[in-house]
């Protein structure tokens, strides 16, 4: 896959994100966290929830079932999941974007 993110963001410590083909770049702070992910295999993600989650899409696609709306989000495109709403999805191979998690410790570094 083409390089996505620039080299500054590259070196940021890796995030332990259990997802088969995801590369996860990770920048910490006391009470939240910005992950920088390239997918290069298609996810399904089953429902969950957690803090409240932001997400920029810098390319690709992501299908998203956010407290049972479903909708589709293409480079360009920004997603809000309140905190404790259920979701679901479906991530396709190609997809990049940046995400904040309203959590300090949603991901633990590699």
């Amino acid at each position: 896959m083409n390089q996505v993110f620039p080299e500054p963001i590259r070196h940021l410590p890796e995030a332990d994100i259990p997802l088969d083909g995801v590369t996860a770049y990770l920048s910490q702070s006391d009470h939240h966290q910005v992950i920088f992910m390239i997918f290069e295999k298609d996810v399904d993600l089953p429902e969950h929830s957690h803090a409240a989650q932001i997400g920029f899409v810098l390319e690709g696609k992501i299908e998203l079932a956010i407290n049972g709306r479903k909708q589709c989000y293409r480079r360009g495109d920004r997603y809000y999941i309140p905190e404790g709403v259920r979701h679901s999805g479906k991530i396709h191979a190609g997809y990049a974007d940046i995400t904040f998690f309203n959590e300090p410790d949603r991901y633990l570094k590699k």
